[in-house]
């Protein structure tokens, strides 16, 4: 008979290459993509480390974990420089500066 795959696995697997790949989309969906692979791989460890002979697919939810845990530092330091830069330039400075890039990169 063979074994049952760990629940959520892949879906932890998913998670995680999401919290790195939206961690530019100002840190928010980053941090809520790796927040949920976390409890999620934290919930499928214990399932796994209670009965380690029963499943498989352990090694998505370790790739899954650390993949969260990267998205979920890159999103965090993302979203502190946005913080930072509103709080320095304000929403306007930022329209104008974003404006005066689009001006320089067109005329290259």
């Amino acid at each position: 008979m063979e074994k049952p795959t760990l629940p959520n696995s892949t879906l932890i697997l998913i998670f995680g290459i999401l919290s790195i790949v939206t961690c530019c989309c100002y840190g928010i969906l980053g941090l809520i993509f790796g927040i949920v692979a976390l409890v999620l791989a934290r919930k499928a460890k214990e399932i796994y480390l209670a009965e380690p002979e029963m499943y498989k697919g352990y090694n998505n939810v370790k790739t899954g974990r650390i993949l969260a845990i990267i998205g979920i530092i890159l999103s965090a330091l993302y979203l502190i420089v946005n913080i930072v830069f509103i709080a320095i330039y304000g929403w306007d400075g930022l329209q104008e500066m974003s404006e005066e890039w689009m001006r320089v990169y067109e005329n290259q």
